[in-house]
């Protein structure tokens, strides 16, 4: 027993002169090595990100160029350069379209008992510029002929859908006759209604 304590007196001697280890503290990293660790984590999941799209358009048949190239292509390439060279057609612009604004038209309709009152504005579209200039030369027969298409109508007719559309055809006929001493034919297109009322 005499040893035992002996034993236990050495180390309580001992444990009272040393001093008492604490743990030892990582050494504090510099700010270099933290950038190269976050730059390579983003390097790696920029690379996982690039890999995976990769893979998955190779999956979809969307990716060729990992691919040999086959023969069908190289004789398709060889053939394509032997063929001239044509270009391809440019779309067809559709021209602005050109309109041209009458006064107003006020005409008495007669349907046999009683009078009305016809108020109708046009505008006239005109396939060029020749057929405008030309209007706008002859612009009081232009006024005189709608006024003697307007005054021939009936009242009630008129006033359908069918006897508008009726009355653009005439007009349209009346309009496109030839302008004399002029040569030139107009070319209007199309008749259009801005005001249109029957009293």
């Amino acid at each position: 027993m005499a040893t035992s304590t002996t034993v236990r007196s050495k180390n309580a001697s001992s444990s009272a002169t040393t001093p008492v280890e604490r743990p030892r503290r990582r050494p504090a990293r510099s700010g270099f090595s933290r950038f190269l660790k976050n730059l390579l984590i983003v390097l790696l999941i920029i690379a996982a990100s690039v890999g995976a799209t990769l893979y998955y358009s190779w999956q979809q048949g969307g990716i060729t160029f990992f691919a040999a190239p086959n023969a069908n292509a190289t004789e398709q390439a060889t053939e394509d350069e032997e063929k001239p060279a044509t270009k391809p057609a440019a779309p067809a612009v559709a021209p602005k379209p050109i309109f041209t604004s009458l006064e107003p038209f006020t005409v008495t309709l007669n349907d046999g008992q009683r009078s009305r009152i016809l108020y109708t504005a046009l505008t006239l579209r005109v396939e060029d510029e020749e057929t405008r200039l030309l209007l706008g030369e002859f612009m009081p027969v232009v006024r005189d002929r709608v006024l003697k298409t307007l005054s021939a109508q009936n009242p009630f007719h008129v006033q359908t859908p069918q006897g508008r559309e009726e009355l653009v055809n005439a007009l349209t006929m009346v309009l496109n006759a030839p302008y004399e001493p002029s040569s030139v034919k107009p070319r209007i297109a199309n008749v259009l209604f801005t005001a249109f009322v029957v009293q």
